[in-house]
């Protein structure tokens, strides 16, 4: 397993970071479980955020309580936009995750790149905070791509988390060689298209082939633990399969699907578009039985209700025409509970 430098902050850790967003969905005990063998597994490296419920908690219980703190890299988030807001949250995560410093604290899901002097106050928190020793890196969080690209020109940010698969645009990918060039760790966020990759071996081989990215996989199961540890013994590489299913994966799903990243929400009408506007796809290539229950069947049904304000439209990071997407999806997965169209 390669080993991975964040840049100029000079963390380094294994390439398979854990992306703890899910574990805010499994018991507190389920959740120490899994953190701890998964340290125990050799991932070293933690992301949560303010934004996630109880996962600061629940790292803070697995690894504070533990003495195990000085053994790894943990990484959190704070959506703030003010500096009561950015001190508040702070305090918060501190307490959450039992330390006294956070190795990385990021601004998440910016719309701007925050710059000294701008007027909002922001960067010259993290200054101070860093000053203070309470965080030690600074780092930022984005979906859109010239947002991206701003923060990584600015050089004022130690790293860059973004989404990151074999799905990805080349648009996109070339936000890695631009971090190599600003010396800028890359963190991939989204290595499994929000659940439409299916094939882990393919998803680690892509980003096997980056030597400066440090995926964080989403991690709520101890199966899906040991799936990801596993790859500690033998890393996937590009094999001539691979680099061909990846080929067919992207002319598949090539053109416009929402890629689940929720910047578009919240719907006025209550539409839960990061799952409705890809539904077609998610009964395909995540399939469940539960995307066809009574209670999924009344979510898809709000899409009758969309107004046409088209407010997700303006906020999309990839330019989708959302609500066309969304009747699109509608009538396919009525088409699927008709039996008309056959799923997995």
């Amino acid at each position: 397993m390669r080993q991975i430098t964040l840049g100029k902050t000079g963390i380094t850790a294994p390439q398979n970071g854990f992306g703890a967003l899910p574990i805010q969905r499994v018991s507190e005990e389920e959740a120490v479980k899994i953190l701890r063998k998964a340290f125990e597994g050799g991932m070293t490296y933690f992301d949560t955020a303010r934004a996630y419920t109880d996962s600061e908690v629940k790292l803070g219980k697995a690894f504070g309580e533990a003495g195990l703190r000085d053994k790894l890299f943990i990484a959190t988030k704070t959506a703030a936009t003010t500096p009561e807001a950015f001190w508040s949250d702070l305090e918060t995560s501190l307490n959450n995750l039992q330390t006294d410093h956070i190795d990385l604290y990021q601004f998440h899901m910016v719309s701007q790149c925050y710059r000294p002097g701008d007027g909002t106050g922001m960067y010259e928190c993290m200054l101070k905070a860093k000053e203070q020793g309470k965080i030690l890196h600074i780092g930022v969080t984005a979906h859109k791509l010239m947002v991206a690209k701003e923060c990584i020109e600015s050089d004022l940010y130690e790293t860059l988390q973004f989404p990151l698969s074999y799905l990805s645009s080349e648009k996109e990918i070339e936000l890695v060689q631009m971090c190599k060039d600003h010396n800028m760790g890359y963190i991939a966020m989204k290595g499994l298209a929000g659940g439409l990759i299916n094939r882990s071996d393919a998803a680690m081989a892509f980003m096997n082939q980056f030597d400066n990215v440090m995926p964080i996989w989403g991690i709520q199961k101890e199966k899906e633990l040991d799936e990801w540890l596993s790859y500690f013994d033998v890393t996937p590489s590009m094999t001539g399969e691979i680099s061909f299913f990846v080929q067919k994966e992207k002319a598949e799903l090539a053109g416009d699907f929402c890629r689940g990243c929720g910047y578009c929400m919240p719907c006025p009408m209550g539409i839960k578009i990061n799952n409705c506007a890809r539904m077609s796809l998610m009964i395909r290539r995540a399939p469940s039985k539960g995307w066809l229950s009574e209670e999924w069947q009344a979510e898809m049904a709000k899409i009758d209700t969309c107004i046409n304000c088209r407010a997700c439209t303006t906020k999309c990071p990839y330019e989708l025409s959302t609500p066309e997407l969304l009747k699109k999806n509608y009538e396919d997965y009525k088409k699927v509970l008709a039996g008309e169209v056959s799923v997995m």
